[in-house]
């Protein structure tokens, strides 16, 4: 057994089951040290890892790496993307507006004081909604941190429908927001896509951002690429997804026919992608008409 990916897979599904430590190390009759040993890597016991399957209302054949991972809400998917990407070497995403790693400080800033609002409107219940905000926003600026330290290869295939949406919503636009923060969202999310424009036309080694102008994938994934292995991974769940937010099931997944069928399909839509100035025109053009 591969007990380092089992204490990934733990962490991930201790921060998606809102449980913490203690309490599960209470339930285990553990101690907490040795919780976070397990998570670390250290050798667990299989009748270990059955129990804490039962605690996480998993499958223990999935905590031991088995078959597909599933998330259904964000913190935990993004927690498990977060380790993949410590290793991986290449990271390939279709869909969206935007590569998150590639955002600026700005987006994050607004991203929290959106999450913080959303907090203090929750009532009684403040305390929790804002420690779960902050929990998520501590992995999505890990991720960050990672890609300025290791720096691996991006390609990013982004799509119109997406922009324009992003452009008109803003930073965050399926979540309730006042005007004064949707308005400074929505001027984030220009400065953003002028980023991009501004990358596409550069072209900077070890980033390439192309445009899908026609058709739509089925829903957008990411191709992870180590030495050792490639994952795929599927995420109903918006980069800028409110903590609390349960829109579908997120898949991870190093099953060799599913990477395939995923790599022919990016494929496909590199080829047929706008890039270079071209998209970067087409981009700012969009920006333009937000603008009215």
């Amino acid at each position: 057994m591969r007990f380092n990916e089992i204490g990934q897979q733990l962490r991930a599904y201790r921060m998606e089951s809102g449980l913490k430590a203690e309490e599960i190390s209470a339930r285990l009759g553990v101690s907490r040290a040795a919780l976070y040993r397990y998570e670390k890597g250290e050798v667990i016991k299989l009748d270990t890892v059955n129990r804490l399957a039962e605690l996480l209302k998993i499958s223990p054949l999935t905590l031991l790496g088995i078959g597909v991972e599933y998330y259904t809400k964000p913190i935990g998917y993004m927690e498990r993307l977060r380790q993949i990407e410590e290793t991986s070497d290449q990271i390939l995403q279709v869909f969206g507006p935007l590569h998150y790693l590639i955002t600026s400080d700005h987006y994050d800033a607004v991203l929290a004081q959106i999450f913080e609002e959303q907090a203090e409107a929750t009532g009684a219940e403040r305390g929790m909604a804002r420690a779960a905000a902050e929990q998520l926003l501590g992995v999505m600026n890990a991720r960050k941190r990672m890609y300025a330290a290791r720096k691996p290869s991006i390609i990013a295939i982004l799509t119109v429908s997406s922009i324009q949406k992003f452009l008109m919503d803003g930073v965050a636009g399926v979540t309730a927001a006042s005007e004064r923060l949707r308005n400074a969202a929505r001027d984030v999310a220009i400065r953003e896509m002028e980023l991009v424009a501004n990358l596409m036309e550069s072209e900077p080694i070890g980033l390439q951002l192309g445009l899908m102008a026609s058709g739509e994938p089925n829903g957008p994934f990411t191709l992870l690429r180590s030495r050792e292995r490639a994952t795929l991974a599927i995420n109903p769940f918006p980069v800028d997804a409110a903590p609390a937010t349960q829109s579908g099931v997120a898949m991870i997944t190093g099953a060799e026919d599913a990477v395939a069928a995923h790599q022919r399909i990016s494929e496909t839509a590199w080829r047929d992608a706008i890039k270079g100035t071209a998209a970067a025109e087409r981009v700012r053009s969009m920006i333009l008409a937000a603008r009215g």
